[in-house]
């Protein structure tokens, strides 16, 4: 069934060469004698900060954070004590962000010291922690520290709704002539706490490069409360597919007989996970488990057409959304902020192209300069 799957020429799942870009590589674990290097720079790893700072405020009495233990303040209620008036609070939030800024510079001079990301232009940041003022900040941090170091590369935040982000990247796994005559497309973003699916408009007359591209209607469900089977999770998740195909039906949209998702882990070419699911519920590392397969088989049509499924790691299809806004520069890659620390690093496919037709253009001119300095000879001559 996976090689009926491939047979569509679009490529097989996980692959490094795409439309776009090269993938140079992902899910990258690199390691220090403390255990994997990515733990010092995640969602679990800034609030084990904040609860160090916190440690001698709540000894003295004086913790301003009301008790609640640092994993129960939210990014939402961290935001706003950073604007707020209780000073001292705003200050151990502003320490905590200051020492993981320093953590996760430290994690990113390690990356571009490996060889898969050397010569590393510009780093985007992604990551449900990106989604805060608090985020921000340390990213930004994080940028400065780089540079006053000497390091010339750009850390920016990803630019859309890092949620938004996993499903608009898979837009970019498949060739644009899949899209021809469609004006959208099924997607899937598989995490460790949640399944979101949508139906993202690609807009490609407004912007071909698909910069314009966005989520038209999602749903999401948050599986670790369910705490589901592997099998009631896809019953599930084929469930929320099948009635966003109904929706976009009723409201007119032209979905492409194309499924992109997103998922954790080492992606094979036969769409088998090699390592690094297992956050998700049951054992998706199996085998015997192939989640485009399984879809292709019960969602086997849209529209008149064959169902195409193509899946990829999830840092690599969040890093891909950003392609039309990477286009000044060849090598760039992505770390996404969550549970752990997600990676990918890219080559621009697309600059190669901008280069050999610059060099081509320059040999014409040049032709035709010498053609003219020719000419220009026999004229005098003449």
């Amino acid at each position: 069934m996976a090689e009926d799957n491939r047979a569509v020429g679009i490529g097989n799942h996980g692959a490094a060469r795409l439309p776009s870009v090269e993938v140079d590589s992902y899910n990258i674990e690199l390691k220090d004698e403390d255990g994997f290097l990515g733990d010092r720079a995640s969602k679990g790893a800034f609030q084990d900060i904040l609860e160090a700072w916190r440690k001698p405020l709540k000894k003295s009495g004086d913790d301003p954070f009301g008790g609640k233990t640092s994993d129960e303040l939210g990014k939402k209620k961290l935001d706003e004590i950073l604007v707020g008036d209780d000073i001292e609070a705003a200050a151990v939030v502003h320490s905590a962000i200051e020492e993981f800024a320093q953590e996760l510079a430290f994690v990113t001079r390690r990356f571009l010291k490996s060889k898969a990301w050397d010569k590393t232009e510009a780093i985007v940041v992604g990551g449900g922690f990106r989604q805060s003022r608090l985020g921000e900040l340390a990213i930004a941090r994080t940028d400065i520290i780089l540079k006053a170091e000497g390091l010339k590369v750009q850390m920016v935040p990803i630019r859309f709704d890092p949620d938004e982000a996993g499903l608009i990247g898979c837009a970019h796994l498949a060739p644009s002539w899949i899209f021809e005559g469609f004006d959208s497309l099924l997607a899937v973003d598989i995490g460790g706490s949640n399944i979101r699916c949508g139906v993202v408009e690609t807009l490609q007359k407004k912007a071909p490069d698909l910069s314009k591209a966005r989520v038209w209607a999602f749903d999401l469900w948050r599986h670790a409360e369910d705490e589901p089977t592997r099998e009631s999770a896809i019953k599930k998740l084929i469930k929320m597919l099948k009635d966003l195909i109904a929706r976009a039906d009723t409201e007119g949209l032209r979905l492409a007989p194309f499924i992109g998702v997103s998922c954790p882990g080492v992606i094979d070419a036969d769409g088998s996970i090699e390592k690094g699911a297992q956050n998700l519920p049951g054992n998706w590392e199996s085998s015997r488990f192939n989640l485009p397969e399984i879809l292709a088989e019960e969602i086997p049509l849209i529209g008149d057409h064959d169902t195409v499924v193509l899946m990829h790691n999830d840092g690599v299809v969040q890093g891909l959304s950003e392609i039309p806004f990477m286009q000044d520069y060849k090598r760039w890659g992505i770390l996404t902020i969550g549970t752990g620390l997600g990676n990918a690093r890219f080559t621009m496919r697309a600059n190669e192209k901008k280069s050999t037709d610059k060099k081509n253009g320059e040999k014409k001119n040049g032709d035709k300069k010498n053609g003219d300095k020719k000419k220009d000879k026999e004229k005098g001559k003449a």
